[in-house]
């Protein structure tokens, strides 16, 4: 299979773009506030890890079908991912708050207590990640993206085809 004609690696890409591009419109839907940033962060509403697994074992089953070896790594690989975005990535970025804020009062305790003046600018630390991990709906969410979105792209293409 030549790589410009592998249905389930596009699909899982298109999904990917997909899922970080309409987290801008969701989060200013809810927000009124635009953030271009969510196009290359990790974490969010829905979740293109998601996305991208379930677009790809779609994908594979559509080309292979369901009793295929193939098919059956991709849902194991699916599964895993999915479950990581919810738990470990996610419990690491609640971690991460925590331990902003503490770095945060450590910070404002310190310069109260010895008036210390103002750093630099460029002196300024840069915040742990916090937005890491998926909350089980965004994982959801991010699985139901992939997976009508590759029935919709294998659609076209057979009707193009």
């Amino acid at each position: 299979m030549e790589l410009f004609s592998n249905f389930p690696l596009w699909s899982a890409l298109t999904s990917i773009f997909f899922a970080q591009f309409i987290k801008v419109p969701l989060q200013f839907f809810i927000t009124k506030k635009v953030d271009w940033s969510l196009l290359t962060s990790t974490g969010g509403m829905p979740s293109s890890h998601s996305a991208a697994v379930t677009a790809l074992s779609t994908g594979v089953a559509l080309e292979t079908g369901l009793d295929s070896p193939l098919f059956a790594i991709s849902v194991v690989f699916a599964i895993i991912v999915m479950f990581d975005a919810t738990g470990v990535r996610w419990q690491a970025g609640e971690h991460a708050v925590v331990l902003n804020q503490l770095v945060s009062d450590f910070q404002r305790f310190i310069e109260e207590a010895k008036e210390w003046p103002e750093k630099p600018q460029q002196k300024k630390r840069e915040e742990l990640k916090e937005l890491l991990g998926h909350k089980p709906v965004e994982v959801f969410f991010g699985g139901l993206t992939g997976v009508g979105l590759t029935l919709f792209l294998w659609y076209i293409f057979s009707k193009v085809t």
